[in-house]
């Protein structure tokens, strides 16, 4: 049984960080792409920023673009989400989900096969 757990969030200022931890288990299959998108109260979900596990590139919102950072290490089964600068508007629950595929990257969440619980940031001004 495939689970994403995510971990990390929390209460913090504009400008400080924030680590993001998504463990993975029960991915026995390959090539897959890992995402994670966030929802904020009375807006749809979103992009953030997207990995492929088995060669590593990376996508980013533009508005993330040189803040967040995505990572993932294999031996621990392990996705990160490095997010620097925040703001307020980077407020949002954020999910970690995972997408079985040969194709070319996606940033849309309803093609995503597996999800987390989602975990909560909240950006104070």
């Amino acid at each position: 049984q495939v689970q994403l757990e995510e971990s990390g969030g929390g209460l913090v200022q504009a400008g400080d960080s924030l680590r993001l931890f998504c463990s993975l288990s029960g991915l026995t299959f390959s090539p897959y792409h890992m995402g994670w998108f966030r929802q904020a109260p009375g807006k749809e979900r979103e992009f953030v920023a997207g990995i492929s596990w088995t060669v590593g590139n990376t996508w980013y919102k533009n508005s993330v673009k040189g803040r967040f950072t995505i990572s993932r290490e294999s031996a621990k089964n392990t996705v990160y989400l490095q997010m620097n600068s925040l703001k307020p508007e980077d407020t949002a629950v954020y999910y970690c989900a995972a997408r079985k595929t040969y194709g070319v990257f996606s940033t849309s969440f309803d093609l995503y096969d597996y999800w987390g619980q989602g975990t909560q940031v909240t950006v104070s001004s």
